[in-house]
């Protein structure tokens, strides 16, 4: 009796310590996966050089090192491709030499909208773009 009373509390005991990987309440498993995205701006119709950086939360886009030319109502694009055929605009752009931060809607879908354009608007063209690649 006494070895089976020994046996059961050894069982019971190395059961009670060892984990379930199926049940563990890791609060990181909820929370969605957020990523960076990043890409190099290369020239179209005009010279355009820098960086595109999104942060993690994918609330900003920041431009390092920009440089552009100037052009009438310059605007800066998220796009599906380099033509603009679908685009959300960010807005005017903020400067032509420098490095500028600009606030993103929410829910992007970066793999669909993955062209950061400098796009003048009367002209319909394509300054310069960075296509964002995941970090």
């Amino acid at each position: 009796m006494k070895t089976y009373l020994l046996l059961f509390l050894s069982v019971f005991t190395l059961a009670a310590c060892s984990s379930d990987d199926d049940n563990n309440d890791d609060s990181d498993d909820m929370m969605p996966e957020m990523a960076s995205y990043r890409g190099e701006f290369e020239s179209k119709a005009h010279p355009t050089s820098g960086i595109a950086d999104i942060n993690e939360e994918q609330t900003i886009l920041k431009l390092t090192n920009f440089k552009s030319d100037d052009g009438p109502s310059l605007e800066l694009y998220l796009a599906t491709d380099e033509n603009a055929t679908k685009y959300i605009s960010l807005g005017a752009l903020k400067g032509l030499d420098g490095n500028y931060e600009y606030a993103l809607p929410e829910d992007i879908d970066f793999s669909e909208y993955d062209y950061v354009i400098v796009w003048c608007v009367p002209f319909g063209v394509n300054f310069g773009q960075a296509v964002l690649e995941m970090n």
